[in-house]
């Protein structure tokens, strides 16, 4: 008999769990071979977490391609779950506990868009279930819990993507060409803004009036946080809150710290600095509306020693101002939305001479001295910058960002494949100076980062 979709997969899980015993060290390097999914079925997954960015990344993924198929959707609140069947349809299975998700054998993957808190414990779940996994950034809440998830992973043998979609798009792509084409020379400092002007863009959402005990599991939305009473605030607007959420600096810095990272090739930071305050949103949350954070990128092999600046304003008067630039010694690449901008400049060789110079303070002889040495020493191409060139660089028309890190996420679960664009280590060494920029907050002092380890450095004073 011919061999179905279930037998299929019952088959290959039991070669994974056998090989996973047999090779703990490196098992995913054996069972990456096996189809995970029969060519010819479709990738049925779920959406644990139906909020706002549960339903955009449920239609993100089902934009990017046919072959997927979304079956069920987990969520605390009884609303979203009404509104689920009534978006994508009444035949969609829904559940207050994700655990029954996890537990259906028909289901190939698992979108994790839930508050901070529960990333790390879901996902681990998820991948001991022989689930693949999404997971929303930043991948974890705290620091510590990097490692378990990396581990989980590693030996689930199972595809999983972390969610920081701009890398997936055409921009970013052409970035990364530039920059490893030496377009700009060798960076020195990266600078990224991203600033909110309006109470939606600070995270104070609407709370449905039908709210209450009853209608939501708020004992289980707590999980691992310290036990409150009942308050329906905080769980529609958990980002605001420390023991949900991971603040502005894990809503937004991780974006930055992502597509840096992805165009630069870099591991990490070395030393992370913040400053901050609640300036305007103070309305109970306990986390900053503006944020700068300093970032110091030591020398690799892949590119110089620089700086990177972030900053986060909520309290901004209105004069929004989101860009990034990477800088360098010979011009610097300036994003837009859906486009950049390369700009080449490279800086004349000759040292200055005359203007506002020093040298009218020498006495007349020496002055004459000076220009006969200089003239000798520096011909006259050698005393002039380049002239500035442009590069404009537009996103092809249909370019999906969001869609194409999806796609990348499915094709990897089709073929059985650990290597997607945004995997677990890399999400990790997004998120965890993310957690950083908010340790040094809080703390007040400087981290110092072991980017190649992947931890804490302790740094004698």
């Amino acid at each position: 008999m011919k061999p179905n979709r279930r037998t299929f997969i019952k088959g290959v899980a039991a070669t994974s769990a056998f090989l996973a015993t047999e090779s703990i060290a490196k098992p995913f390097n054996i069972i990456r071979d096996f189809k995970k999914v029969s060519p010819n079925d479709k990738i049925r997954f779920a959406t644990i977490g139906m909020g706002i960015q549960g339903h955009m990344d449920t239609r993100a993924a089902l934009r990017s391609s046919k072959e997927v198929e979304f079956v069920a959707a987990a969520d605390l609140y009884d609303g979203r779950l009404i509104r689920t069947k009534e978006t994508y349809g009444k035949d969609i299975f829904t559940t207050r506990d994700y655990r029954e998700i996890l537990s259906r054998k028909d289901i190939d993957a698992v979108l994790i868009v839930t508050p901070d808190h529960w990333h790390d414990h879901i996902t681990k779940d998820a991948l001991k279930a022989g689930k693949n996994v999404y997971c929303e950034k930043p991948m974890v809440h705290q620091i510590e819990e990097g490692p378990s998830v990396i581990d989980a992973w590693k030996k689930s043998g199972k595809t999983m993507q972390v969610g920081s979609q701009r890398i997936s798009s055409a921009p970013f792509k052409e970035a990364k060409r530039m920059i490893a084409a030496g377009d700009i020379g060798e960076i020195n400092y990266i600078e990224s803004n991203n600033d909110r002007f309006g109470a939606i863009g600070a995270w104070n959402y609407s709370i449905p009036p039908d709210a209450s005990r009853q209608t939501l599991d708020w004992d289980k939305f707590l999980g691992d946080a310290p036990k409150v009473p009942f308050d329906p605030t905080r769980f529609f607007r958990w980002r605001n809150y420390r023991d949900y959420g991971t603040g502005v600096a894990g809503d937004l810095f991780v974006h930055l710290i992502t597509g840096a990272h992805f165009v630069t090739n870099s591991l990490g930071p070395e030393r992370i600095f913040s400053s901050g305050e609640l300036s305007y949103w103070k309305d109970g949350r306990d986390v900053p509306d503006v944020l700068v954070s300093i970032l110091e990128y030591p020398k690799t092999d892949a590119h110089a020693n620089f700086q990177m600046v972030l900053r986060v304003n909520f309290a901004n008067a209105g004069a929004i101002n989101n860009n990034t630039r990477i800088i360098g010694t010979e011009g610097q690449i300036e994003f837009s939305e859906n486009s950049l901008v390369l700009t080449k400049k490279k800086l004349p060789i000759a040292p200055g001479y005359g203007g506002y110079d020093s040298v009218f303070t020498f006495p007349e002889e020496v002055q004459k001295e000076f220009a006969k040495q200089y003239d000798a020493k520096y011909p006259p191409e050698t005393r002039k910058a380049e002239p500035v060139k442009e590069v404009k660089f537009e996103s092809p028309k249909g370019d999906d960002a969001h869609a194409n890190h999806f796609l990348d996420f499915f094709e990897n679960v089709k073929k059985g494949s650990v290597g997607t664009i945004e995997d677990p280590v890399f999400g990790y060494r997004a998120a965890a100076p993310v957690l950083a920029c908010n340790k040094s907050y809080f703390e007040k002092k400087v981290i110092n980062w072991d980017p190649v380890a992947m931890k804490e450095r302790k740094v004698k004073a």
